[in-house]
């Protein structure tokens, strides 16, 4: 008899015992620990999401750190499934890049707000340093591929003082951005860092935006 066999006949057992369901919310509660998950990282949010579709039968969840709460209870399989990829979906009826779903796929999938906002923002540095070769990070590697005369990376001609505002101010969006959605996220415990659906769907958003910016930059001869 396998492993799981084994587990189960164990819970339908204690089940038929006891006929309540404390003992397996507590085995949830012990097995969904993300710390259990610290050497096989990439495996925690494909089984929550699974066990997601499940408990959503019975009014359940289990959120991002492990621990489980009430939820809307569905009523259908495709119900289930719809709530697990609805942020995905409305990203996509927006047109959001392929590069942001490149880089917070299973995330999206998931709900998992904090992690799709992390590696959306992410990608951004990462085509910066792609198409300049640089291999700064933050704020240092904005300054470094759109400041000096010329710029590594321009998004518009330059030539007049409009448009040389207009590559300062894309400069420091990019350094907003970075500053306040990415730093915090990547240093803040995932409890702590409070990241709903809208706010979500606004940054990946914005992400878009400086995506097709940054395709659409040249690189000017330099000297």
């Amino acid at each position: 008899m396998t492993n799981r066999h084994r587990l189960y006949n164990a819970f339908a057992h204690e089940q038929n015992r006891s006929k309540e369901r404390t003992r397996i919310l507590a085995f949830i509660r012990k097995a969904m620990k993300p710390t259990r998950f610290a050497r096989e990282a990439a495996c925690f949010e494909p089984m929550r999401a699974s066990l997601n579709r499940a408990l959503a039968f019975v009014g359940m969840s289990v959120d991002a750190t492990g621990k489980l709460e009430s939820a809307t209870k569905a009523g259908t399989l495709a119900e289930a499934e719809r709530r697990a990829r609805e942020l995905r979906a409305d990203l996509l009826s927006r047109g959001v890049h392929p590069d942001v779903l490149s880089f917070c796929k299973e995330e999206l999938l998931h709900d998992n707000y904090f992690h799709a906002v992390l590696e959306a923002v992410k990608s951004v540095a990462d085509k910066v340093r792609k198409r300049t070769g640089l291999l700064d990070d933050g704020a240092a590697l904005v300054d470094r591929a759109f400041s000096g005369s010329p710029p590594m990376l321009a998004i518009n001609a330059l030539r007049t003082k409009s448009e040389q505002d207009e590559q300062k101010g894309f400069s420091n969006l990019l350094k907003g951005t970075f500053g306040m959605f990415r730093n915090p996220a990547a240093h803040e415990a995932k409890v702590n860092w409070a990241m709903s659906k809208d706010d979500a769907e606004d940054l990946l958003s914005l992400v878009l935006l400086i995506h097709r910016r940054i395709d659409a930059a040249t690189m000017p001869p330099r000297v």
